[in-house]
């Protein structure tokens, strides 16, 4: 699987972290004013972090009154958990390589006599 650096670039952030939570409790969608009310960024921090998940894909924008409402894109959502699933198994793998190492170097280290 590719990993999509932007994506994980915007998922990297915890304040974004937070507003995709924060839309997901709220049906998946909100503003850039309900955000901000419930978050310690200011409502012009709020729309830049929005801005970086909306190039990201994992928001989409569309006009409501003088606001933009907010939605979590789903898909988007769900290609960021596979592609965390699939490097958190990739690095399982690689974990569980080197602890096997460990283990082959002590098992070696103990068969040897001691020198004198």
């Amino acid at each position: 699987m590719i990993v999509d650096d932007d994506l994980w670039q915007a998922i990297g952030d915890p304040t974004r972290r937070r507003m995709l939570d924060l839309l997901l409790a709220d049906n998946g969608n909100g503003t850039a004013t309900s955000l901000g009310q419930r978050l310690t960024v200011t409502r012009q921090g709020v729309a830049k972090h929005l801005s970086v998940l909306e190039r990201a894909g994992l928001v989409r924008s569309s006009p409501s009154g003088r606001e933009r409402r907010y939605r979590v894109d789903d898909a988007q959502l769900a290609r960021a958990v596979a592609q965390l699933s699939s490097v958190g198994a990739s690095w399982d793998a690689r974990l569980q390589r080197i602890r096997s190492l460990a283990e082959e170097i002590k098992h070696q280290a103990e068969k040897k006599p001691p020198s004198r």
